[in-house]
Formats: C-alpha cells, sequence, structure tokens
C-alpha cells in the first residue's frame, strides 16, 4: 500500500503558509508518519523555518525539493507565490534522500554522491530515481549524464525538473532534508513494491525538412546541413532570429520520438545558436512549431500516456513538472493545463508539481532518459495491493 498526502497554501507569510500544509497533510494521514516528501516552493519564503517545522513535525521524513517558477496541486492547481508539499507513506515501498553538493564543479562526484547515500539506505534495488536538481549556473545535461552514468549498473527511469527562480535568473534553491542548499543535486530513490508509469508531451510539431547537426560544441550549434545554424533558423522562419516559440527537435537515434532544445541567444558573427541543453554532434534535428492551444492539449495527452502505460488498477499519486518556458508563452493560459489534467485523473488522486527550468525523463518507456525543455512530464504512483 502507498499512502500520499498533499498540501497546498497560497499565503505569503511562511508561518501561515507552512501550517496551513501541515494541518492539510496530517488531516488526510490521519496519525501516519510519512517516510519521505517533495517540497515546492515560491522564491521569497523563509526556508529555514519552513524546513525546520516539518522536520519537527516529522523527524524522520526523507525530504527534497526546490524553487519554482510556479506551484501546481490537486488541492490549489495552479499558483504562483505558493508551497506545496507532498508526503508518502508506505510498509512496501521504500524511499530514500541523497544529495550531492558542488555540482557546477565537479557533477560527476556530487551525482555520485547523491545516489550513493539514497542507495545505500535502500534494502531492495532502486526502481525510479526523482530530481530536483540546481538550475542556473550548471550544466544541465552533464549533470543529467552523470545520474545516468552512476545508475548503468541498474538503469532506472530518472523524472524530475530543475529548480527555478520564477524568472529572475538569479539564484535558486534546493532542499534536503532540513537544510536549505544551493549548487546541489538532491535525490529520492524508489524501491520495492513501486509501480509507476510517465508521460512526455510537448505539443510543439517538426516543421519542414530532418537536418543534421554538422558542427557543434555542448550546446552551441554552429552549422546544421553545412549551413550556418543562425541562417537555418533565419530560412525557416521567414528572416526572423531564433526565438522559444521555435524550439529545435532533437530526435533520437534511429527513432521518431525527439526531445526539445530552446533557443537561449545567437551570435550573428559566428552564425552560432546557444540553447538551454546539449545539442548531439551528428543528431538529426527539425524546427518545431506550435500554437497556445496546442500547447495546453499536450498536459492532458501527458498523463492520458502515464494512465495508458500504468501497470496496476488505480495509481495512488501524480507528480507533473513543466517548463517555465511554457509558463511564459501561456500567460493567463497556464492555469488551463492542470484543468486538462483534472478531467483525465481518477477522482481524488493526490497531485503536486512545478514550473521548471529543464524537464527529466525518458521519452519512451524503457527508452534512455532525457533533459527536456518546454515539455510537460506526468508521473504515476501506486502499489500492486
Amino acid at each position: 500500500m502507498l499512502r500520499v498526502v498533499v498540501g497546498h497554501s497560497d499565503d505569503p507569510d511562511s508561518e501561515s503558509a507552512i501550517a496551513e500544509v501541515l494541518q492539510q497533510c496530517q488531516a488526510d494521514l490521519k496519525g501516519a508518519m510519512p517516510q519521505a516528501g517533495i517540497l515546492f516552493a515560491a522564491i521569497d519564503f523563509d526556508y529555514p523555518f519552513i524546513l525546520d517545522t516539518i522536520n519537527k513535525t516529522f523527524p524522520e521524513v526523507q525530504l527534497i525539493g526546490g524553487t519554482t517558477d510556479g506551484e501546481i496541486s490537486s488541492v490549489l492547481e495552479f499558483q504562483q507565490d505558493s508551497l506545496t508539499l507532498m508526503l508518502f507513506c508506505s510498509d512496501t515501498v521504500e524511499i530514500a534522500a541523497g544529495v550531492g553538493r558542488n555540482v557546477s564543479q565537479a557533477p560527476a562526484q556530487a551525482a555520485q554522491a547523491a545516489i550513493a547515500q539514497a542507495q545505500q539506505q535502500l534494502t531492495t534495488p532502486p526502481k525510479l530515481c526523482l530530481t530536483v536538481p540546481e538550475g542556473l549556473h550548471v550544466n544541465q545535461s552533464q549533470i543529467l549524464r552523470y545520474l545516468k552514468q552512476t545508475l548503468k549498473d541498474s538503469p532506472i527511469p530518472i523524472v524530475g525538473g530543475f529548480a527555478g527562480d520564477q524568472y529572475q535568473f538569479k539564484a535558486t534553491y534546493q532542499f534536503y532534508n532540513a537544510e536549505i542548499l544551493q549548487d546541489s543535486v538532491p535525490v529520492l530513490l524508489f524501491g520495492g513494491n513501486l509501480l509507476f508509469s510517465h508521460g512526455v508531451v510537448s505539443g510543439w510539431q517538426p516543421l519542414g525538412q530532418p537536418s543534421r547537426v554538422t558542427k557543434v560544441g555542448h550546446n552551441v550549434v554552429y552549422e546544421i546541413d553545412g549551413q550556418s545554424a543562425l541562417s537555418y533558423y533565419r530560412q525557416y522562419l521567414g528572416g526572423l532570429d531564433p526565438a522559444g516559440e521555435y524550439p529545435l527537435a532533437v530526435f533520437e537515434r534511429d527513432s521518431e520520438h525527439f526531445y526539445l532544445r530552446a533557443p537561449l541567444a545567437h551570435n550573428v558573427d559566428e552564425g552560432s545558436v546557444t540553447f538551454f541543453g546539449e545539442v548531439p554532434d551528428q543528431s538529426i534535428v527539425q524546427i518545431t512549431t506550435a500554437n497556445r492551444d496546442e500547447v495546453v492539449a499536450a498536459a492532458q495527452t501527458s498523463i492520458a500516456q502515464a494512465l495508458e502505460r500504468y501497470p496496476g488498477k488505480t495509481p495512488s499519486a501524480a507528480v507533473f513538472f513543466s517548463c517555465a518556458g511554457r509558463r511564459w508563452l501561456l500567460g493567463t493560459r497556464t492555469a488551463e493545463e492542470y484543468q486538462q489534467i483534472r478531467e483525465q485523473l481518477p477522482a481524488n488522486i493526490p497531485a503536486c508539481g512545478f514550473y521548471a527550468y529543464g524537464e527529466i525523463a525518458p521519452l519512451q518507456p524503457c527508452s534512455e532518459t532525457q533533459l527536456h525543455n518546454e515539455t510537460f512530464v506526468s508521473c504515476l504512483f501506486g502499489t500492486a495491493d
């Protein structure tokens, strides 16, 4: 059995907000003590007070989380400037937390430390990794690459999102038990009698002919099909410069499935385009396009995928990771994402999530975990009993 509860408050006062969140959680826990939790918080809260209060209330809880660009839950749906907490209780599912520090300078060591710390607390092999890493001043692709390498002996899906700071682009914070951290990668590993599934949909569709990346340095693309990346973009956009509304589809090897890379900047002299994430050399790419209706509908398709793939009867909880770029593009329509989800979810399923600076999930079941931009990721949890 897996019991999951969610609390959510939009009170701007930290003391009142965490009191409301814990009151909601305790009412649904009915005396049970949670073993793990995920906290998503807007950028202006008093985190030391909030984490101290959570840990005094639940001294044994394995907690991770981070700051956001917006929050989602089954309690208050989409909010900004709010606080949401999901807690897990189970006698058959193991959940353990770990953290790696100094991830911008030593991503391999940070990933190894986080996984090792969590893994040594489990008595069963891990089945799923959930993470909320530092979202700024780091190489996101490297962080994910080293998490995957650390788990290579028993490859498991990794899902999550990179912490945000409400589009201020100054500093993000990560949470590990009672600690408030920066430049870190916290993880939760799930083992035991866990069932799960996920869905990954963006809403963007490829435009034009497939092309090949012919010169690249990490996240800076210099040439596509032998011409400058900037010329390639302008060719398809009628002379316009690259923009977030037109991310690049990067296709997995020998597959029709793709993940997105959103343009960050361009250099006229070099003809290069810089993206929010690495683009592999010789990868097949296409510019993509979408309207707001298609972007909103992607959230519904994402949860529909997860529900179709769920291996049990009814999931116990749902977690979502959407992109800050989607929130920026949708504006006042952002709330429609969860409204679309709500229509698909079974009644009374606790859910929470946040708007991230990059999303993490495999494109398909049993495929390699990828870094995504401008994408909606759904993850369902439950047990066989």
